[in-house]
């Protein structure tokens, strides 16, 4: 297949970028709350529990807190001192992809690359030492409070995302599908542990106060040029829109496709702009502040085995890890190294019929809108590898879990981050052991 510049590389090829067959199916608008989250009276998820919890070693060395560090397999409750380890993993770009409160493999992977750059034993368990560390990351809170606006409880929102691609291209965007599943991945959260946080609230209702992770709200549209680093804590803002197709500039352009062309009229997503009306007078303070977030990763590592991606600064500090979904036994992610040629945000998927997707069986060629629920999420970084890319996903809390067709998932938040901080031309290393 010959190389394709950028927008094409956007409108890419289906055949290594999508979910398993097991993981495509139907997306359904569904209820602001789910007993799957709930946790019982004495371990309810109050902010003071969440942010003043501490971890404490007993003379046994295997409890924290009089509980033990990691909780039993199945104990699904989120735990308090989870939830703030997570948040502050996080902050810290270390992902321990989506924040559930629980113990699992994407948090312990986190914890040990954490411990790893802060020059401590690598501990995929939780200790004195490590916990002190990410303690003294940050003196913010791990938990806020948030109101939902009318701009959130508005949407707009897709009555379902089909599981079939052909109909998915009937949609006027891949929205989301309800006030539950946005918030929970604005905030880098499971959609259980937003009900678990806020088990009677009002989701669909403006005005409604409620408890969210502190961490940089997800924004969904193309990054302005002028987008400031978020202060790590929840300020009404939900990210700027998503206008129509979104196609990324040609690679002997600009190194990224952060202001790529836009055609068509304004696509209906989620990712309008939520700002609260006082937020405007904040807007012009922050546009004087040189906080753009930096160029500071030029080489990326895709660890097959492990499942992670690594992101390095110029001196070869680990600057990020993230959980990933990285290819199958049939559909292998690719070997030896690639180079960065682009980014484009908003991505439009276009699938090509030559490629005789399983389960797709239309012979013609069709386009998916942009959203959060685009099969390759909100952000596509192109790769110098034909037809390969690293990039978002519909399906945030299964990232890490499950298997991709050849190229490399994020969950969108993550995808985001590497997009906006990595230079065109950065060197992407795919390590097979």
């Amino acid at each position: 297949m010959a190389h394709l510049p950028l927008p094409s590389a956007v409108a890419l090829m289906a055949l290594v970028c999508l979910a398993t067959p097991a993981a495509l199916e139907a997306k359904p608008a569904g209820t602001t709350s789910s007993d799957a989250g709930k946790t019982t009276p004495g371990e309810a998820l109050t902010v003071e529990a969440i942010n003043g919890a501490t971890f404490t070693m007993q003379e046994s060395g295997d409890k924290a807190g009089g509980k033990k560090a990691r909780t039993s397999a199945k104990d699904k409750r989120p735990q308090p001192l989870l939830v703030k380890v997570q948040v502050l993993l996080d902050r810290a770009h270390f992902s321990p992809g989506a924040i559930d409160g629980r113990d699992g493999e994407n948090m312990r992977n986190a914890l040990s690359a954490y411990a790893v750059a802060q020059g401590l034993p690598a501990s995929q368990t939780l200790n004195q030492e490590l916990f002190d560390k990410l303690a003294a990351s940050s003196a913010d809170p791990v938990v806020v409070s948030y109101t939902i606006t009318e701009s959130d409880a508005a949407g707009p929102f897709a009555e379902k995302i089909p599981a079939k691609m052909e109909e998915q291209a009937d949609l006027e965007a891949m929205s989301y599908t309800n006030p539950r599943e946005m918030l929970a991945e604005r905030f880098h959260m499971s959609r259980d542990l937003l009900t678990a946080l806020n088990p009677d609230a009002a989701l669909d209702k403006a005005g409604t106060g409620i408890l969210v992770a502190a961490v940089p709200p997800l924004d969904t549209g193309k990054p302005a040029k002028d987008e400031t680093k978020p202060k790590g804590k929840a300020d009404g803002k939900a990210g700027g829109k998503s206008d129509g197709k979104a196609a990324g500039k040609s690679e002997d352009k600009a190194r990224d496709a952060s202001d790529g062309k836009v055609e068509g009229k304004p696509a209906a997503d989620n990712g309008t702009d939520t700002s609260k009306k006082d937020d405007a007078s904040k807007s012009d303070e922050a546009q004087k502040k040189d906080d753009t977030p930096k160029k500071d990763i030029v080489r990326v590592e895709v660890d097959k085995v492990t499942r992670h991606v690594r992101g390095f600064g110029e001196d070869g500090t680990l600057r990020a890890y993230y959980p990933a979904s990285i290819g199958s036994a049939e559909k292998p992610a690719p070997s030896g190294e690639a180079k960065v040629k682009g980014v484009a945000f908003a991505p439009v998927y276009t699938y090509n019929p030559k490629y005789a997707f399983k389960g797709v069986k239309t012979k013609k060629t069709f386009s998916i809108r942009p959203g959060p629920n685009n099969p390759v999420g909100i952000v596509w970084i192109d790769l110098s590898i034909p037809s390969y890319g690293i990039h978002g996903t519909p399906e945030p809390e299964k990232v890490g879990k499950t298997e991709s067709h050849g190229c490399i998932r994020l969950t969108n938040w993550d995808a985001r981050d590497l997009a906006t901080r990595i230079e065109r031309g950065a060197k992407v290393v795919f390590k097979d052991e």
